[in-house]
């Protein structure tokens, strides 16, 4: 039967099929192209498409964090730039459209023959370095002018082609400019191909038809939406969890939201959170957007589409300068990658009062964030790296945890052992899930509280495990880490048990033992072994 044929149900998904399958190409066009470890194998990064109005019409399953802000992105762009044929415009500021300063946002207009603006392709990766205080612009910082180089929204293309003086001042100020330059190739060509392949699918189409089939498709992931929120009691539900430290302080940091449910609608307030704080981990409302967003997308259930629709029924709301709605010059990099996982674990443990039957415990709560930077000797030249590190997922009503997953605001990949070695010069001395450790002793087996560590809760469904990941420097390096649930496990559901604490330490060659903080910088010496051992998950109902 001819698609056109088919009853609109039927038309829908094969352009819903067609559409998804641009930015999943345009994903695979960065991955294969790129330089860096961190997007090439971990896959940090996000593909998406738009409409001439700056609407998502589709998007990759790439990283929740990214695609929910990346609108915002685009909306900067269109205001700042006219972008005509060929232009494609750069941004990473986190008070215009981005994230943190490392996650830098493609913008490329596509326009027909005569010119005409059909819409956007839009990427987001995120790179190993742009410049700051600290290699890889990852550091425990207490301003944005300490994390690196803050880019509006400028043209990095213009017809065609490199605009030459803003590639100048952009590597001029990063400590890898070969690797950068590469990366940011790659997600030119990410946007090409995308472009590309969207002018062929809306020529398939009467323009009349594909704007029907567009709003047809937003307008089928808002019912999805609405019929989530209606399955929730009308009324208010409220929960707080905190942050543990902001890098200058241990104090807990609380973020609040509370939820009123009215109908097929939602208000999401976060009210009742801290002011922002002197560390690095506020974060604009754009990320918080891209929370919210994720929590009420995974109660609509597999299939929805992801685009504008799934917004229109939730109202968020938060007080000015508060930590999920900072503003400049708010110390921004770790609110990306640590608070936006806090603020899932907030939403989600108000939603267990709701609909407790389909939250399940707490995940790992933390993307561990790593990055090493210095003077590889086996080539002369510089080198920045990061990654995250997988944790242990939440048990549910249906099964246990997964184990040595990402999970929630980050859906990339654990970097392989080859993949690591070949970019830094350390070794690959161990990598295990945490249970595995268990009834081995030495230094991370010393005291209760290392005895426990990266262990999923027990439950009737127990959490997953975290991950052992130990690195033999080859060579003198700085390094930095921002992690959380250090001291508070995540938390169980429905009796379950508190997963397993994630922990930091360094062996010094010597044999000592250092144990490092959740958010800091650190040095570390040929031979010294950096240990991490990452959160396990919540145990789900009770075991006794």
């Amino acid at each position: 039967m001819p698609i056109a044929d088919l009853p609109l149900p039927g038309r829908l998904e094969v352009f819903r099929q067609r559409l998804v399958a641009i930015p999943e190409r345009m994903g695979e066009t960065l991955a294969r192209t790129a330089y860096s470890a961190n997007i090439k194998e971990r896959r940090d990064h996000s593909c998406a498409l738009f409409d001439a109005a700056g609407n998502l019409l589709a998007q990759a399953a790439h990283i929740p964090v990214h695609l929910g802000s990346m609108a915002v992105s685009v909306a900067a762009a269109r205001d700042a730039v006219d972008m005509r044929p060929g232009d494609a415009v750069l941004l990473n500021d986190p008070y215009a459209g981005g994230t943190h300063l490392p996650d830098l946002t493609l913008v490329s207009p596509i326009h027909d023959d005569k010119g005409g603006l059909l819409g956007y392709v839009a990427n987001r990766a995120h790179h190993s370095d742009v410049g700051g205080a600290t290699p890889g612009s990852m550091g425990a910082s207490e301003s944005i002018h300490e994390e690196g180089l803050r880019i509006p929204p400028v043209r990095w293309f213009e017809a065609g082609r490199e605009v030459f003086e803003v590639r100048r001042l952009l590597l001029a100020n990063v400590r890898t400019p070969e690797e950068r330059l590469g990366d940011l190739r790659a997600q030119a060509a990410a946007n090409e191909v995308g472009r590309t392949a969207l002018c062929a699918l809306m020529a398939r189409y009467e323009p009349a038809e594909f704007a029907r089939l567009a709003e047809a498709l937003c307008d089928y992931a808002e019912r999805r939406m609405r019929a989530a929120i209606s399955r929730i009691a009308d009324g208010t539900y409220r929960h707080t969890d905190h942050l543990e430290g902001d890098g200058f302080s241990d104090d807990l940091i609380p973020i609040t939201v509370t939820l009123t449910v009215r109908g097929d609608e939602v208000e999401v307030d976060f009210a009742g959170t801290s002011s922002a704080v002197r560390g690095c981990v506020n974060c604009p409302l754009t990320v918080a957007r891209a929370a919210v967003n994720y929590a009420f997308t995974c109660l609509a259930g597999r299939g929805v589409p992801l685009n504008a629709g799934l917004d229109r029924p939730i109202r968020i709301t938060a007080p000015a300068g508060c930590l999920v709605n900072a503003h400049y010059p708010s110390a921004v990099a770790a609110g990306n990658v640590e608070t936006s996982q806090r603020i899932v674990d907030v939403l989600l443990g108000a939603l267990a009062e709701a609909v407790p039957e389909l939250i399940p415990a707490a995940s790992a709560g933390t993307m561990t964030s790593l990055t090493l930077g210095g003077q590889d000797p086996r080539n002369g030249g510089a080198f920045t790296y990061y990654e995250t590190v997988g944790g242990g997922s939440g048990g549910a009503v249906h099964g246990d945890g997964e184990s040595g997953i990402h999970t929630h605001m980050t859906n990339t990949r654990n970097t392989p052992i080859e993949a690591l070695e070949a970019a830094v010069p350390v070794r690959v001395c161990r990598y295990a899930l945490a249970d595995r450790l268990m009834n081995r002793g030495g230094a991370a087996r010393r005291d209760s509280a290392a005895q426990s560590a990266g262990i999923g809760g027990a439950g009737v469904h127990r959490g997953g495990h975290g991950i052992v990941r130990e690195l033999l420097a080859l060579a003198d390096m700085q390094g930095a880490l921002l992690n959380e649930r250090a001291r508070l496990g995540p938390a169980g559901r429905a009796g379950g048990c508190v997963g397993g604490v994630g922990r930091a330490e360094l062996v010094h060659g010597d044999g000592r033992v250092t144990l490092l903080a959740a958010k800091g910088s650190f040095e570390l010496s040929r031979g010294d072994v950096l240990r991490l051992i990452t959160p396990g998950g919540g145990g789900y109902g009770s075991a006794h």
